[in-house]
């Protein structure tokens, strides 16, 4: 008996909830996440083989169905590429192969009817992004996805399969939404869901779910060295009058103390990009710092913390407090000087080392990050006497 292959598949299926992730909270990310990246994505792939469409079309051949063993499971990947253009937006395009899933249905008159469908394509999608802490942040996906779909059927004893392959390209929506964690400036790892909708090559569309994990690599510049000045101290000079009369004397405003001893430090190398934490070179840098000052007689140091002016006024004016503050940290425990002689202040990008037209332009770009480098820096002024 000629059989006529039946409608194969509709994929149904919920899609997967993305397990939360509990950090510590730390402070947000500025406008420093732009530029090119790329990654890979691995992970299970899950569809709905629909047995009662199976079952009704071998009805119509003339056949019942004794059983049918669906795998609906399959593993799936994604390979990755997208440009970031701020902390909340990304265009993202790659490759995914979705796996292979199939059924085998076992008939009366006896026979086996085997269906059979392998899915990759190409994806556009745009990305939104909503930064949680210093290295998590959520994020959402909605695009299109250009799916090949290949059918091979085969049957055996009783069955013959009338068409025994088919196929289908055609372009449908696709959306998802995951978390990403920042190991570094460079690196990051990524756990999502997404749903690709699809067409079967046989006239039905359903869904298919892919849960995976990945990594990202981000292209972008990376910390300068470190750049320290030391400034000397100006003379303090007092007006003395020329003859000492039982007169008025006239004597200038006593001038505000100088420091003996200033440091200028880049920031690009106390900490990672559009970070507070001090990194292990940053801490090497400070506790440096710290050893100069033995034989001082300290009696107040002031940290100021400084940025560029990429970002909102308000987000750097935290970062730069907070970068000031955990260089007194550092430098209380390297130093031991007691932390009511150190002050830290941060003023974000108001105290610019750059001049107007060193810099051109708004539109954020590796190039302009690279020339607003020396605006980003810690002073450190030391007052007392040697």
């Amino acid at each position: 008996m000629r059989f006529v292959s039946s409608p194969h598949k509709s994929s149904r299926l919920a899609l997967a909830v993305v397990a939360a992730l509990t950090v510590l909270a730390s402070p947000l990310v500025l406008a420093d996440d732009v530029g090119f990246y790329s990654g890979i994505n691995v992970g299970r792939s899950m569809a709905k083989i629909d047995d009662p469409r199976i079952s009704s079309g071998l009805q119509r051949g003339g056949f019942a169905s004794s059983s049918i063993v669906d795998d609906d499971r399959s593993t799936g990947f994604k390979l990755f590429g997208g440009y970031q253009f701020n902390r909340y937006f990304a265009l993202e395009g790659g490759y995914f192969d979705l796996g292979k899933f199939g059924y085998t249905a076992t008939t009366v008159p006896a026979g086996t009817l085997r269906g059979d469908i392998r899915l990759k394509g190409l994806n556009l999608d745009a990305v939104g992004l909503l930064p949680i802490t210093e290295r998590l942040s959520a994020f959402g996906r909605v695009g299109v996805a250009y799916a090949d779909a290949r059918d091979t059927f085969r049957g055996t004893g009783a069955v013959n399969v009338g068409t025994s392959s088919a196929k289908k390209r055609e372009a449908n929506l696709k959306f998802g939404v995951g978390m990403q964690y920042a190991f570094s400036d460079a690196l990051a790892m990524r756990l999502e869901a997404e749903r690709y909708r699809v067409n079967d090559a046989i006239g039905n569309r359903g869904d298919v779910d892919l849960v995976s994990l990945g990594l990202l690599y981000r292209f972008g510049p990376h910390a300068s060295p470190v750049v320290a000045t030391t400034v000397m101290p100006e003379p303090v000079r007092a007006v003395v009058p020329a003859k000492a009369e039982p007169a008025p004397v006239a004597v200038a405003p006593t001038p505000a103390p100088a420091p003996i001893k200033k440091v200028r430090l880049a920031a690009d190398t106390l900490f990672k990009f559009g970070q507070a934490t001090l990194t292990p070179a940053g801490q090497q840098t400070v506790a440096q710092f710290a050893g100069e000052l033995k034989g001082i007689d300290v009696e107040s140091i002031k940290v100021t913390g400084h940025t560029d002016r990429i970002g909102s006024k308000a987000s750097n004016l935290k970062l730069s407090q907070r970068r000031a503050d955990n260089v007194k940290a550092n430098l209380i425990d390297k130093s031991g000087i007691a932390a009511s002689k150190i002050s830290a202040v941060g003023v974000n990008g108001a105290e610019p080392v750059t001049k107007p037209n060193d810099c051109k332009g708004n539109k954020v770009t590796p190039k302009l990050i690279a020339c607003l480098q020396p605006d980003r820096r810690v002073d450190i002024e030391v007052f007392g006497t040697k």
